[in-house]
């Protein structure tokens, strides 16, 4: 697909995985795209993804990434897996629509990520898209907590909320809390507990 035809946000999805796969970079859907399977889908122009990214990988993926419209080149994508310590995503956004695909790279030293890069779950998205890697709800859940304790955001609250609605019982609580102790979002948790339950 030329980055002049239409895409739709399925599409877009779609090629993203694709160009992953295609080379060979293992991934996990974050963000709102990662509620789908755990809780209630909401509207979105965002990928959010993590990248197990190395260096040789990069100007393969700049490549692919050019085929389906977007222009991201090789040594922004070093920069921020090698020079930039804050944990900011590479952006990619499509040029003809605006959709948007956030990618972090696992960086060395961050056990979270990478402990919950080990937990990702494959779902099945549809006959279009097929099977992807997802967020555990578990680590979405303490991703969500963590991004509202910055932002005060409260679709993150309403994206908690539905994935303990849906999961309820299947949710490993004793994982949660372990994590929640560690990043010290006791408190923050609490709070939205009593706002969920």
């Amino acid at each position: 697909m030329s980055d002049r035809e239409f895409m739709s946000f399925e599409g877009f999805l779609k090629a993203i995985i694709d160009l992953l796969e295609t080379c060979d970079i293992e991934y996990m859907l974050g963000g709102a795209v990662a509620v789908w399977p755990w809780g209630e889908p909401r509207s979105t122009q965002d990928i959010d993804l993590v990248i197990d990214l190395s260096p040789n990988d990069i100007p393969l993926l700049s490549e692919e990434l050019e085929k389906i419209g977007i222009y991201l080149p090789a040594d922004i994508i070093l920069d921020n897996l090698i020079e930039t310590h804050a944990d900011l995503p590479v952006n990619a956004i499509h040029d003809s629509t605006g959709f948007k695909a956030e990618m972090f790279p696992i960086k060395a030293g961050d056990e979270f990520r990478r402990n919950a890069f080990n937990r990702r779950r494959k779902v099945y998205f549809g006959s279009y898209v097929g099977e992807v890697y997802v967020h555990s709800p578990e680590d979405l859940i303490i991703y969500k907590l963590m991004y509202y304790s910055l932002s005060q955001q409260t679709k993150h609250v309403r994206d908690i909320g539905s994935i303990i609605k849906v999961m309820g019982e299947n949710l490993d609580f004793t994982y949660i809390e372990k994590w929640i102790n560690i990043k010290g979002l006791h408190s923050i948790w609490e709070e939205i507990r009593k706002q969920i339950i």
